[in-house]
C-alpha cells in the first residue's frame, strides 16, 4: 500500500493580552525576537514612521530603533524586513539595557497598512523566523483602530505569516527543513481577534493540505492514493466520502475519466466528500476539481521541460477536497460537496486517441483532437454528474486547464468564467479579500460554431488551432456540461504553480484558491 501523505498543520499563534512595554514574556526566556514595524513616512516627513509597538521596543531596549531601520536601507515597503542581532556583554561588569530581552529585533516594512500589506509583512516575518523557537510581534496592532479593523488586520497578518511558513519536505533531508517559529500577537487577546486567526488558521491549512498533496510525486501520487487520502481526510473531519473505481465509472458511463486514463497502469477513481451542516443548509455549493495525477500529454505528447510540473497537474483537485474539509471545519452553514475526477494521463497501448470519440457521462459524444486537453474531458464528466445527480444550487470547478490563461494573464490571476453575473462578482471579490485574484473573462458566444463537431455532439478543442482564445474555448467547452446551473470555472493554469518564493507564495504547488473558494463561503448569504 502506497504511503500516506505528511499533511502537516501551520505553527501555533498565541495571543496575549499584554503590550510590548510590560509584557513579561520579554524576560522569561520564551521569545527568540521581537518583531515591530516600519512604513515610509507621511508626505512631507523625513525618514520612516513608527508602528504600533515601535517606541515602545525602542524604550524598552534602549535602542533608535528608526535609525537602525535607515542604516538597513529599508523603506517601510510592505515585506521588507531587517533582523538586528543585539550583541551580549562580556563579563559581569558590562550592563547593556537587552541583557534580558529577546536577543533580535526584527524591522518588518508594513507599506500602508492594507490587507495585502499585512499579509506580506507577515510573510516576511514568517522567512525571517524560520528555524527559531517563537517571536513576538507589535505588527497588525492599532491602539487606536476599532476592534473590526484590528480583527481584519490580525487575520491578514497571519495568514500571510502562515502561508509563507509553509515548507517542502527536501527528500531525504526533510527533518532537517527548519520549522516556523510560534508567533504570539501582542497586545490582543480573545474577541474578534482570536476568531481572526481562528478563520486565519482554517484557511492557512486548506492552502497547506493543497500545496501537500500537490507537491507529493506523481511515483507515489496516483489516483487511487489521493482516493484514499481523501477517504482518510473526509472520515476524520465528519465527511461522507464515496470512491467509485473502474468498473463503477464504466457502469455508470463516466466515459471521459476512463479514456484519459485508459493508457495508464493506475487505474481512473472519481471521489464525491459530502459536508452537511448540522442546521438545514442555506445553500448547496459543489466544487468540482481537476484531479491528473500525473500529465504526459498522453499520445500527444507533452515536451520534456513542460512534463517537469505536471504532478501539480491535480492541484484542482486538492483545492476541492481542501473546501469541503474547510466548511466542515469552520462550520459554514452551506451543504457543501466536491468531487474529483482523478486520471493519469500516460503513453499506453490502451491510450485514447486523436479523432477518437468518447461518450461522457450523461450521454453526449466528444471528438478528440488532442490527448493533452484531457482536464476538459474528465471535467466533461464530472460537472455533468453533478448537474444531473447532485442538483447544486451554485456549480464551480478548479482546474489547471489551458495554457492559454497563463499566456493571458499571467501568474497573478486566475481566469474565470461564469453564466451568473452575481456568482463571478462574489467570487471575483473573494479573490480580492484574500490576495487570490481572478480576473472576469467573457463566454464568448458567437465562438461556439468552432466547437461544432461533424462526428460528435461537441469537439474537444476549436476547429481553428491558430483563433488563439483556447482559455475561452475550453470554458465554452465545459459550459455544455453545466445544464442550467449557476456554473463558474477557475483555470488556475498559471496561479496554482510558483518557480519562486514570492510573499505568501511559496515555490511548487502555491495552494492558490482554497482560501478564494473558503472566503466566497463565508461571504455567501
Amino acid at each position: 500500500m502506497a504511503p500516506s501523505a505528511r499533511h502537516r498543520t501551520p505553527p501555533t499563534v498565541t495571543l496575549s493580552g499584554s503590550a510590548l512595554a510590560d509584557s513579561p514574556l520579554l524576560t522569561d526566556g520564551s521569545l527568540d525576537a521581537v518583531a515591530v514595524p516600519v512604513a515610509p513616512g507621511r508626505e512631507g516627513d523625513e525618514g520612516l514612521a513608527a508602528g504600533s509597538g515601535t517606541a515602545q521596543a525602542a524604550a524598552r531596549y534602549g535602542i533608535d530603533l528608526a535609525e537602525l531601520a535607515e542604516r538597513s536601507g529599508l523603506t517601510g515597503a510592505a515585506g521588507e524586513s531587517s533582523v538586528v542581532q543585539l550583541p551580549r556583554p562580556v563579563g559581569s561588569a558590562v550592563a547593556l539595557p537587552w541583557t534580558d530581552l529577546p536577543p533580535r529585533i526584527v524591522l518588518v516594512g508594513v507599506g500602508q497598512g492594507s490587507d495585502t500589506d499585512l499579509r506580506r509583512a507577515g510573510a516576511a516575518l514568517a522567512r525571517a523566523s524560520r528555524g527559531w523557537r517563537a517571536v513576538a510581534t507589535t505588527l497588525g496592532d492599532d491602539d487606536h483602530a476599532a476592534s473590526s479593523d484590528v480583527a481584519r488586520s490580525t487575520r491578514a497578518l497571519v495568514e500571510g505569516y502562515l502561508l509563507a511558513a509553509y515548507a517542502q519536505p527536501s527528500g531525504a533531508h526533510k527533518d532537517a527543513v527548519k520549522a516556523a517559529a510560534e508567533l504570539v500577537l501582542l497586545g490582543r487577546d480573545g474577541g474578534r481577534a482570536g476568531a481572526a486567526v481562528v478563520a486565519a488558521r482554517t484557511a492557512a491549512s486548506a492552502t497547506w493540505l493543497v500545496r501537500d498533496l500537490a507537491n507529493t510525486p506523481s511515483g507515489v501520487k496516483n489516483p487511487a492514493w489521493v482516493a484514499d487520502q481523501a477517504r482518510r481526510l473526509a472520515t476524520r473531519a465528519g465527511v461522507s466520502v464515496e470512491v467509485l473505481g473502474p468498473r463503477e465509472l464504466a457502469a455508470q458511463g463516466f466515459g471521459g475519466i476512463l479514456a484519459v486514463g485508459s493508457g495508464s497502469a493506475s487505474t481512473p477513481r472519481l471521489v464525491v466528500a459530502r459536508y452537511t451542516p448540522p442546521q438545514p443548509a442555506a445553500h448547496h455549493v459543489v466544487v468540482v476539481g481537476k484531479g491528473i495525477t500525473y500529465d504526459t500529454g498522453g499520445l500527444s505528447i507533452k515536451p520534456r521541460e513542460s512534463m517537469v510540473p505536471m504532478k501539480t497537474d491535480m492541484a484542482g483537485a486538492a483545492v476541492a477536497l481542501a473546501t469541503v474539509l474547510g466548511a466542515a471545519h469552520s462550520g459554514s452553514v452551506h451543504r457543501v460537496t466536491a468531487v474529483l475526477p482523478l486520471a493519469e494521463n500516460q503513453v499506453g497501448a490502451a491510450s485514447y486517441r486523436p479523432d477518437d470519440v468518447v461518450r461522457v457521462y450523461g450521454g453526449t459524444t466528444v471528438e478528440v483532437q488532442n490527448t493533452d486537453a484531457e482536464g476538459r474531458m474528465v471535467l466533461a464528466d464530472a460537472l455533468a454528474y453533478a448537474d444531473a445527480v447532485l442538483d447544486p444550487d451554485v456549480l464551480i470547478d478548479v482546474a489547471t486547464l489551458t495554457g492559454a490563461a497563463t499566456l493571458g494573464l499571467g501568474r497573478g490571476h486566475a481566469a474565470l468564467y461564469g453564466t451568473d453575473d452575481d456568482l463571478v462578482r462574489a467570487l471575483t471579490a473573494a479573490g480580492q479579500a484574500t490576495g487570490e485574484l481572478a480576473w472576469p473573462m467573457p463566454l464568448s458566444a458567437e465562438y461556439q460554431d468552432s466547437l461544432r463537431s461533424d462526428v460528435a455532439d461537441v469537439r474537444q478543442t476549436a476547429r481553428d488551432k491558430h483563433m488563439g482564445g483556447g482559455s475561452v474555448f475550453a470554458a465554452l467547452f465545459l459550459q455544455r456540461f453545466v445544464g442550467t446551473r449557476r456554473w463558474a470555472h477557475l483555470d488556475v493554469a498559471g496561479t496554482a504553480r510558483a518557480t519562486a518564493d514570492a510573499h505568501e507564495v511559496t515555490a511548487g504547488a502555491t495552494g492558490y484558491g482554497a482560501r478564494l473558494l473558503l472566503q466566497y463561503l463565508a461571504d455567501l448569504s
